[in-house]
């Protein structure tokens, strides 16, 4: 196999993949990225097994068809360190040959039969939501999703459909965070979609994409991707009975400043405390030392007595940067239960710092 291709097209291609790659185990097959040239297309792949992505080109030079497959991390290394022109890629018996001027490289490769075959989307349900409306609410979402928990389900997004709208809900046991999409459904049912894959889904689609799915991977497609993930396998807790049915304080705040003042206090904590006021909202930093510091934000908030709340200003934070309009709204209930923060059909609920 040989090809040619411009620096600026495969040094994006293998950028893209590299969060597919098996990163701990060079030995294995997973940590190489799968070319293959044939009928004037080039396709190249990557997976680690739980994700995938599949990009295909026809604007590389095929001298002789073929595959191969190189580690993708030492790649990536090599392409980054040549001159912005045009590379030549060379499988010679069990070894891939890079090219460019007076340069050469040579790297060992495996047996692309041998590589790991990705699921298909043929006979596969389709799922028909808005795609871009999706992926923002994918966006949503994320910052709440935890990394490590040992209930491997919360490790991930659930993505519950029923006849007239979706829920999208992320949680790390301190949060839940609620995107709503209204769509109509001829079946419900839900999919846990890990994080990895949803922070991928992101990077990589911006526009209308086909989305497929089975007991085991969702798998989305569009012109320039083909992109798959395992599925998890669980029972995702019953979010509903954590939103709050009611509120004994709700009070619109302004986005912008409320970003500025919480800000400013994590200059020194990350655990802030507010206090509302009839007239102000004053934030304070929670620290053990005589570090402190404070601000004030003058805002009638139509509330009759005090009232104070701790919180982790991350939470805050994740939820006001995801804020499409210039104000949002915290409903309160009492200092030691969790609060609600809205913006149309965005929700977060968080547990409050007790002390």
């Amino acid at each position: 196999m040989k090809i040619r291709v411009t620096k600026q097209l495969i040094e994006s291609m293998l950028i893209n993949l590299q969060p597919f790659l098996e990163k701990k185990d060079a030995s294995q097959i997973t940590s190489h990225i799968y070319f293959e040239a044939i009928n004037d297309f080039v396709t190249i792949k990557a997976t680690d097994g739980e994700i995938g992505l599949v990009i295909n080109s026809n604007n590389m030079i095929i001298e002789h068809e073929g595959s191969f497959t190189a580690n993708g991390k030492k790649l990536i290394d090599i392409i980054r360190i040549l001159k912005n022109e045009e590379i030549i890629f060379e499988k010679v018996e069990n070894s891939l040959n890079i090219k460019q001027d007076n340069s050469k490289f040579k790297l060992p490769t495996f047996n692309p039969q041998n590589y790991p075959s990705f699921p298909l989307n043929q006979n596969k349900p389709k799922i028909n939501l808005d795609s871009i409306n999706l992926i923002k609410g994918f966006k949503k979402v994320s910052s709440a999703i935890d990394n490590n928990n040992p209930k491997y389900e919360l490790n991930g997004a659930l993505l519950d459909i029923k006849e007239n709208e979706t829920k999208i809900v992320g949680t790390d046991t301190r949060r839940l965070a609620i995107e709503t999409l209204n769509n109509q459904s001829e079946q419900a049912f839900s999919l846990i979609i890990p994080k990895k894959a949803i922070l991928e889904i992101q990077k990589l689609f911006i526009d209308n994409i086909n989305i497929y799915y089975d007991d085991t991977n969702l798998i989305i497609q569009n012109e320039n991707y083909y992109f798959f993930a395992r599925l998890i396998n669980g029972n995702y807790p019953d979010y509903r009975r954590i939103v709050p049915t009611h509120s004994n304080i709700e009070i619109t705040l302004p986005k912008k400043e409320m970003l500025e003042a919480i800000k400013m206090i994590t200059t020194i904590s990350q655990e802030i405390k507010i206090n509302f006021l009839s007239d102000k909202l004053i934030f304070n930093s929670l620290t053990a030392d005589n570090v402190e510091a404070k601000t004030e934000l003058l805002l009638p908030t139509g509330i009759n007595e005090e009232f104070e709340l701790n919180v982790n200003s991350r939470y805050l934070l994740d939820f006001i940067t995801q804020v499409d309009e210039a104000t949002f709204k915290i409903a309160l209930n009492e200092p030691t239960l969790p609060f609600v923060l809205k913006d149309k059909e965005f929700i977060t609920v968080i547990m409050p710092i007790i002390a």
